[in-house]
């Protein structure tokens, strides 16, 4: 079974955390060891960023993160190189997050192909047209066992977001806002009212809630209406503070979720 499922079915009661950081920031190399790390202290899954020269979803914190990742050297091929080496160390779901441009080029087949040998169970791709998914992606996707994640905002109207519903498998990424990412300290009403929203229909996907959690109330209101939550830019900026260890910016990430 897809890993991403096997870790949804038999979670329990249990609220997942997912973070977020991008493969070579702060360091080229040090992608391998904050996977480990990750893994060691109790995430439960982990996204990738393929760094990409026009992240337009993403604010400036992971927006700086890709421009040190290219400067740093960071290609796709080498991040499958260095997935690769740990492929076997890895028992938790690896999503890789990237734009479709750099996966286009890379070739789909080459992609998908290159995403099984290096244990990544999936892929986010901001960007990518839902046609385009169906016709284009998905077919080579479900070839290789691999789960395409969509996303979904405020904005999505209730007939789209069934239809994403209906035709994806892993679970529905839940945008709290149609701004770009970014810590917040609170969610507004109409968050709180997007994601009772959403609670009432009764997806078939499990759903993860994501952009803008960094705190207690945030990192609450998103696991109290989802399977779990989502942290990107709050860890990015930690990690990039602690000079790329891991450790240490879990240890101040786990204190500010306290907060």
């Amino acid at each position: 079974m897809n890993k991403i499922n096997s870790l949804f079915n038999n979670r329990g009661s249990r609220k997942l955390l997912s973070l977020y950081f991008c493969a070579g920031a702060p360091t080229l190399d040090g992608t391998a060891q904050v996977i480990l790390t990750l893994q060691r202290r109790g995430i439960s899954m982990i996204e990738v960023g393929i760094p990409f020269s026009d992240p337009m979803a993403d604010g400036p914190v992971i927006q700086d993160a890709a421009t040190t990742a290219l400067k740093n050297g960071m290609t796709l091929r080498k991040l499958f190189e260095q997935l690769s080496a740990v492929k076997d160390q890895v028992s938790i779901p690896l999503i890789l997050m990237g734009y479709l441009n750099p996966i286009m080029q890379y070739g789909i087949e080459a992609f998908c192909q290159s995403c099984v040998e290096s244990g990544v169970s999936g892929m986010i791709i901001p960007d990518l047209p839902f046609k385009d998914y169906q016709e284009v992606i998905k077919p080579v996707a479900d070839r290789y066992d691999l789960r395409v994640i969509m996303l979904i905002t405020p904005e999505t109207s209730e007939e789209r977001i069934r239809f994403i519903d209906e035709h994806t498998d892993g679970f529905i990424y839940m945008v709290s806002s149609a701004a770009i990412t970014g810590a917040q300290k609170s969610f507004d009403d109409a968050k709180q009212e997007y994601f009772r929203r959403i609670n009432q229909m009764n997806l078939r996907n499990p759903r993860m809630i994501g952009f803008g959690i960094s705190n207690a109330q945030t990192l609450k209101a998103a696991q109290d209406n989802a399977a779990g939550a989502i942290i990107g830019s709050k860890f990015v900026t930690l990690l990039h503070e602690a000079q790329g260890d891991a450790d240490k910016a879990l240890d101040q990430l786990f204190e500010a979720l306290q907060r």
